[in-house]
């Protein structure tokens, strides 16, 4: 609960518990994927949705940690990667990093194309990761039975959730906030190359730039962003 900063030096308590070395000529833009958006996306998301061979999975929101959920799930090599979002371009992105399928929901059938896609069946393993009322009906509405439903994003307002529907299907809802448990082992996943998160980085800028920073974030649709870098001057 202590408050963020962005400088360049900090002060960390205790560093000797939460911090890692970066070793000598490691890529540091690759690596600052590592303090959220990868180890969220992977635990909150993969981890907590059991992502098994096989599975046809279904990420709802790519954004940077929709993003890092579709890059981690292909450790466990699904069948199937649907990913749902409003943006075009964020979908193309999502094509490169692997998704095999990908739907504009705008239109508001999002469901009907999922189901068209499966076979009427459904998904495995849905996974929210905007944080909207709209993303996690989504979510209720394609899981299969048995499957599961992996809550990633922040939920400003209440959710329905439909239980005339889902209580005879089975299935596991879950909830969780990143502890970064699983930093180590992406990190070297990271050093190997087997996943590139440096892709996700589309703007940079100067420290002394960070009010243009975040309104580039702020306005991400339109100047096509997912991760944007500060650097020192």
């Amino acid at each position: 609960m202590i408050d963020g900063t962005q400088a360049e030096y900090v002060k960390i308590p205790h560093a000797d518990n939460s911090l890692y070395h970066i070793p000598a000529g490691a890529d540091e833009e690759a690596l600052v994927m590592l303090s959220d958006i990868l180890p969220t996306g992977f635990e909150c998301g993969v981890l907590n949705g059991q992502v098994k061979p096989g599975d046809t999975v279904a990420i709802v929101g790519a954004g940077p940690v929709g993003m890092a959920a579709l890059l981690t799930s292909q450790f466990f090599t699904p069948s199937e990667i649907i990913v749902i979002d409003t943006d075009d371009n964020r979908l193309a992105v999502a094509k490169t990093f692997g998704a095999t399928q990908t739907i504009n929901s705008a239109d508001g059938k999002a469901v009907e194309k999922v189901m068209k896609l499966t076979n009427n069946k459904g998904v495995d393993v849905a996974i929210e990761a905007v944080g909207l009322p709209v993303t996690f009906e989504i979510c209720e509405a394609i899981v299969d039975a048995g499957g599961h439903i992996a809550n990633i994003g922040v939920h400003g307002k209440s959710v329905t959730l439909h239980l005339e529907t889902l209580w005879s299907k089975n299935i596991t809802i879950t909830t969780r906030l990143v502890d970064t448990v699983t930093t180590p082992m992406l990190f070297k996943t990271v050093q190997s190359k087997k996943i590139e998160p440096k892709k996700l980085i589309t703007h940079h800028f100067k420290l002394s730039q960070i009010l243009e920073a975040y309104a580039t974030f702020g306005h991400a649709a339109k100047e096509k962003a997912l991760k944007v870098i500060l650097t020192n001057e």
